[in-house]
């Protein structure tokens, strides 16, 4: 499976979490205001993400529909290993170092990764 670039991802992402096969307005109007792109634009990207295997285009009446081929669930899963292989040579501790530098983590933030770390360490008991 390959690596979105960040603005066929934007695209993706909107049509995973739709639920539901989407048209191009439907793609537009979803995109944060600062971030309009033309109709044209939309439709290269949606033209990229059929050719690369992502969506399923389907002619309904007079509009093209774009479902998801790939699950959300199976991209995020390669590309967070991929993102700990490149930036973190695959080490818990370089990533710890690197989140920890930041004062970004709230207090919800600490406790959530807590609660994943001690569901992980029960799921293999």
């Amino acid at each position: 499976m390959k690596r979105l670039p960040d603005s066929e991802l934007e695209l993706m992402m909107i049509i995973w979490d739709a639920g539901h096969p989407v048209t191009r307005n439907e793609i537009e109007e979803k995109l944060p205001g600062e971030r309009r792109l033309s109709a044209t634009t939309i439709l290269s990207f949606l033209s990229r993400l059929e050719e690369k295997g992502f969506v399923r285009v389907r002619k309904e009446g007079r509009n093209n529909v774009y479902e998801p081929v790939v699950r959300k669930e199976d991209y995020l899963t390669q590309e967070s290993r991929s993102i700990w292989k490149r930036l973190y040579q695959n080490s818990v501790g370089n990533f710890m170092t690197a989140l920890g530098r930041g004062d970004e983590l709230t207090d919800q933030d600490l406790e959530e990764l807590q609660e994943f770390l001690d569901r992980k360490r029960r799921e293999r008991s």
